[in-house]
């Protein structure tokens, strides 16, 4: 029986792809298991980001291939889930590396940006010459930021002045620009800016003694009189209402990575227990391991399916706020399951890095809290199937 992430793998989802779609992640995962896995668990135990991948990933061009393309000028939500599945079930910190440049800021651009803006910087962007990150949490306000945003910014002439911190924002190390969010104080709304990393006034520190997600540089980011011109003020991005909008897709691509990082677990403890022999024979062969194996299988199979269908909504404009925040809430909490059954397969070497269990039950955690905690998201479903919101007594 193959594993789900093959083209015949469990209940055939891979055959809901179109050909060309299959083909590209089949050369997605090629790349991925040439370049990327024989280097993970030494950039793991460095915490470094592999920023060398990005050419050839970038080459492949999985985002902006003519054969991918709708009429609508983007591939489909089932694609675009697959893409993140498959860098998810090798490494979540790749997947990051990759994904917060083509989807968070780009996506971040496209739809918070001008019409012009978006024509002008797209396809930099694509490129990767105009890179970017996401800056939004700050040290004192995550799930609660939509109302104690602290970063303040000020018009003055043709430029916007930019003071406050920023946290836990990935990938900013080795970008061009940051996508700011701060308060303006002359009308208390929130506006979206591009300011550069370089920028006088702008400081990046590296978080370190990171447990999870060690392959992606997340930075402390301080803002004191930085300077931004309106010209690279997103203009679409207009009141927090736009921000929580923009959040919606990235909910989304939560489940598919959770989903995805359950497969690489379930593929790694199973590699494992076949190659392990105790008592003369593969503990594979044992009825306690099968029981695992067969639980994490279901969790990565019913987590898939979940994904699946919740892209198929969003191609038809039928997913709600509720459908990603519901995924990210069942599928993070069988993550952390599966991740914990990987490791209990896997024994006492599941505490190292060598056999890959260890990456996935540590990265785990992060994926469990971040794009809103399993409260928040459990919050929102919660409102959407009562009408009543618990958020404020």
């Amino acid at each position: 029986m193959t594993a789900p992430h093959e083209d015949d793998g469990l209940y055939g989802f891979a055959g809901l792809l179109e050909p060309a779609e299959r083909a590209k992640l089949r050369a997605l995962r090629a790349v991925l298991e040439a370049r990327a896995r024989p280097v993970i668990a030494e950039y793991w135990e460095r915490a470094e980001s592999p920023v060398e991948l990005l050419p050839a990933l970038r080459d492949l061009r999985l985002v902006d291939d003519p054969a991918l393309l709708g009429p609508d000028g983007r591939t489909r939500e089932l694609f675009a889930g697959f893409r993140v599945f498959e860098f998810s079930r090798v490494d979540i910190g790749i997947g990051m590396l990759f994904h917060g440049q083509v989807a968070m800021f780009r996506e971040l651009v496209l739809r918070g940006g001008s019409p012009e803006q978006a024509a002008a910087w797209d396809a930099a962007i694509l490129d990767f010459e105009m890179t970017g990150a996401f800056g939004l949490t700050e040290p004192d306000h995550g799930s609660d930021v939509a109302r104690g945003l602290e970063t303040t910014a000020r018009r003055d002439g043709d430029d916007w002045i930019l003071d406050g911190r920023k946290r836990w924002v990935g990938n900013a190390a080795h970008s061009a620009f940051v996508a700011i969010f701060a308060r303006d104080v002359a009308d208390g709304e929130v506006k979206a800016f591009l300011a550069r990393t370089d920028a006088p006034g702008l400081t990046r520190t590296t978080i370190e003694r990171k447990i999870a997600l060690r392959l992606v540089t997340n930075s402390d980011i301080a803002l004191e009189g930085v300077r931004v011109p309106e010209s690279h003020r997103l203009q679409r991005v207009r009141s927090f209402a736009d921000v929580a909008e923009l959040f919606q897709p990235l909910r989304a691509d939560v489940a598919w990575i959770g989903a995805g990082a359950q497969a690489g677990a379930y593929e790694a403890a199973l590699r494992y227990a076949l190659e392990r022999r105790q008592f003369g024979r593969p503990i594979a062969g044992f009825q306690l391991v099968q029981e695992k194996l067969v639980r994490m299988l279901g969790n990565v199979t019913a987590s898939l399916a979940l994904a699946v269908r919740l892209a198929e909504r969003r191609q038809t404009g039928e997913g709600s706020e509720a459908d990603s925040s519901l995924a990210k809430v069942w599928i993070a909490d069988r993550l952390r399951e599966t991740v914990a059954l990987a490791r209990e397969v896997v024994g006492g070497n599941g505490l190292v890095a060598d056999h890959d269990v260890a990456r996935f039950f540590t990265d785990a955690e992060a994926v469990y809290t971040y794009e809103g905690t399993r409260e928040i998201n459990t919050l929102l479903v919660g409102r959407a199937v009562t009408g009543l919101s618990a958020f404020v007594r």
